[in-house]
């Protein structure tokens, strides 16, 4: 596709990952997800793709190991509920180093919750959500334009590190509409040579395995995991920042919040108030260095989110602490508004006596 289309997130999503050379799906229906499930029952035969609805979410996620064990580019999807459903899946994945895609359109929650938009499972996607010490790389679009172009580098770094990625999205990114252009998306090939393939000329078959006795061999295989988490620190960290050099106050906020706060800050910047926006592109790993760097000369930060707080605890760690951090947000599938945000901002500038 050469010129730009009107769709849906989830349905660029689905299209994105074709281009990117996904032709395994498996999952299970749940809204606000539920377009990129039917948008893929559509497309991936059209391509000789294989489609699944499978039987439940769990059985979904262990057909993606198997499938991403033989060495294909392979997606699943859900939302918050049906994430966590997944968990067990994901660990032994991560623990298998296997390449994959995984998408989660963010609904309200805790519990079966609502179907409007949310940001509570930060926590679950950044800092594991199943057993043992594994992360999944993360990345938070927010826009069509970049749920695309994401889809895409997901399956790219998934192969490069062998490393189950998370796309992070939210019910308001899922269901809105906008020009998309796929032209032009960089696909990178990546060899497997340890792919569950057959023998072939192998003096020995490749064989994935999750279950490690010897506790010296498991011990090696953390290890591993490990070194490979410091690469990604270094190598895969994505942001973005508007008229942070001058600000005296800098909002950090990723995926639809990031839209918000960046009409908040135009509409701050046009009443005089220095302040400018951070939007973390990887949540894991989070962009500690820059964010740091930043919030240099600010004299506090406004995190946003539509969660009780939870990237808080990042942006803290982040700036260790050198800064207040002030945060607001709204729960349950309610969205914030930039008049909301931009009433915070004044509220800010006001406890140091004006702008």
């Amino acid at each position: 596709m050469s010129e730009k289309v009107l769709m849906k997130g989830n349905e660029a999503i689905g299209e994105a990952a074709v281009i990117a050379g996904c032709r395994y799906y498996f999952g299970y229906p749940i809204t606000p997800q539920s377009e990129l499930i039917e948008y893929m029952a559509k497309r991936l035969p059209q391509v000789q793709g294989v489609f699944l609805q499978a039987e439940s979410e769990i059985a979904a996620i262990n057909m993606v190991y198997g499938a991403a064990g033989a060495g294909a580019r392979v997606m699943t999807s859900s939302s918050s509920p049906g994430v966590s459903l997944k968990q067990e899946g994901i660990s032994y994945i991560a623990a298998g180093e296997l390449p994959c895609v995984i998408v989660n359109i963010m609904r309200g929650g805790p519990g079966l919750g609502g179907i409007q938009p949310g940001q509570g499972d930060y926590f679950q996607a950044t800092k594991g959500g199943g057993h043992g010490d594994y992360h999944c790389i993360v990345v938070a679009p927010n826009s069509v334009q970049e749920m695309a172009e994401l889809t895409v580098h997901a399956f790219n770094i998934a192969d490069q590190y062998r490393n189950p990625v998370m796309i992070l999205g939210d019910g308001a990114l899922g269901q809105m509409m906008e020009p998309v252009d796929f032209h032009d998306l960089p696909v990178i090939p990546v060899e497997k040579p340890w792919a569950t393939t057959g023998m072939g000329e192998r003096e020995q078959p490749n064989q994935i395995d999750t279950l490690r006795l010897n506790p010296e061999k498991l011990e090696e295989v953390n290890n591993t995991l490990q070194k490979k988490y410091a690469l990604l620190q270094e190598r895969e960290v994505r942001w973005e920042e508007t008229f942070t050099a001058d600000a005296e106050l800098v909002l950090v906020a990723y995926g639809i919040s990031s839209r918000i706060a960046y009409s908040a800050m135009e509409l701050a910047r046009e009443k005089g108030y220095k302040v400018g926006l951070f939007r973390p592109i990887t949540l894991w790993p989070f962009p500690k260095a820059a964010l740091e760097k930043a919030v240099d000369k600010a004299a506090a930060v406004l995190t946003l989110e539509l969660s009780a707080g939870q990237m808080v605890e990042d942006v803290n760690l982040a700036i260790r602490c050198s800064k207040p951090v002030h945060f607001y947000g709204r729960t349950g599938g309610m969205m914030m508004s930039p008049q909301d945000v931009f009433d915070q901002i004044v509220k800010i500038f006001a406890t140091k006596g004006g702008k």
